[in-house]
């Protein structure tokens, strides 16, 4: 991997990634196809229209669904999925916290119970690199626990402690794997990720002991899971400078036009959320005029395109009325359109955040697209 800052502006960061599976341009959002697709039937072919860059996949989600060992005899992920481009799979250590009542955590590693039939799975460090080594992956995450953001101090500082432990387990088995002869990728990255709730303290002491593990990149996990968006942005406050800048970082799971433009002006490379998916399968699209539910009966003789001038593959043959009929019809195509022009809208984002980053005016940037979208509110 080469990394390269190709432009500042504040502490907003502009970045050249090259990788085994091609260039990212960096700030980035990443479409999350959890088992390998993108809900909404959007094709690999969809996303290179749209100009997606990187696809992120979950590697818990395809170890329970189809099998990693099963995609491994297919020549992992991008051959079987049809993606020439980056992937990231999270190593299923969120899972330790969205599967709380199906979940047993110990120092060797996590216990679940199967969200689909109910069979226990054992994943600990070794088996979440062995299994991300299978899908051959651009980029792996280290394994982790996420613990609830309001949880007590000593609860947070000994799950913290265990992370750090378990990034060290996943570090040495990532090195085993990508040593071995017959391993899909064996240029994977390997990302870790800083913890602590809400405590700025416990934060920057783990952003200190991991970057001393001299990883590809750094994540900052454990937001967006219950505190307010200015918890989040201070925590980023005090944890992104603990970091090292020469390296990308990355805020999982995060999240709104709104968040991600504060975020980059903190300094953070890397974006994933499933908002634009979600919401698009519920009629919700994004515009830079705020955001539109075209259930609403007003679009229902609506002649323009969800967004005009937008020139994603709903809006440049499609009216809202129509695509308000699929939707009450229930036809698939409805969510399809509006998962693509989401998904479109934040991809045209990262684009224009890093040409105004290059160009010096992020600050002026962001003012006038938050302004635009009105904090979310429907217009149109």
């Amino acid at each position: 991997m080469k990394y390269t800052i190709a432009a500042k502006d504040g502490k907003a960061k502009s970045a050249v990634m090259e990788t085994v599976h091609g260039t990212i341009q960096t700030p980035v959002f990443m479409n999350v196809g959890t088992v390998g697709a993108i809900k909404g039937a959007v094709s690999t072919d969809d996303l290179r229209e749209i100009r997606t860059q990187v696809e992120l996949s979950n590697t818990y989600h395809l170890h329970v669904r189809t099998g990693d060992k099963l995609i491994r005899q297919f020549g992992g992920l991008h051959k079987f999925m049809n993606w020439d481009r980056p992937i990231l799979t999270d190593s299923g250590g969120f899972q330790v916290f969205s599967l709380a009542g199906l979940r047993k955590i110990k120092e060797e590693g996590v216990t679940f119970q199967s969200h689909i039939d109910g069979h226990k799975i054992f994943m600990g460090p070794e088996e979440s690199m062995q299994i991300q080594s299978n899908l051959g992956s651009t980029i792996a995450m280290a394994f982790d626990e996420c613990p609830p953001s309001k949880a007590d101090r000593t609860y947070i500082e000994n799950s913290v402690a265990r992370t750090t432990r378990w990034l060290a387990r996943c570090k040495a088995e990532m090195a085993r794997l990508n040593a071995l002869p017959d391993t899909l990728n064996r240029e994977q990255l390997l990302f870790g990720i800083n913890q602590g709730g809400v405590l700025d303290d416990v934060r920057i002491a783990h952003a200190d002991a991991i970057r001393e593990m001299d990883l590809d990149g750094y994540a900052v996990g454990g937001l967006a899971v219950g505190e307010s968006h200015e918890e989040m942005y201070h925590i980023l406050d005090v944890t992104v400078p603990h970091l090292p800048e020469q390296k990308p970082v990355y805020l999982m799971g995060v999240g709104t036009p709104a968040n991600i433009l504060e975020a980059v002006d903190r300094g953070v490379d890397f974006f994933d959320c499933v908002y634009p998916t979600r919401n698009g399968r519920h009629g919700h699209v994004y515009t830079n005029h705020g955001k539109l539910n075209l259930f609403n009966a007003k679009y229902e003789l609506d002649p323009r395109p969800i967004e005009e001038g937008c020139q994603c593959p709903a809006c440049r043959s499609y009216s809202r009325a129509y695509i308000r009929h699929l939707l009450k019809a229930k036809e698939m195509l409805g969510m399809r359109l509006c998962v693509l022009h989401n998904l479109y809208f934040y991809n045209t984002m990262m684009e224009e955040i890093r040409d105004a980053i290059r160009n010096g005016r992020y600050a002026e940037y962001k003012a006038a697209k938050l302004a635009g979208m009105s904090a979310g509110r429907e217009n149109g």
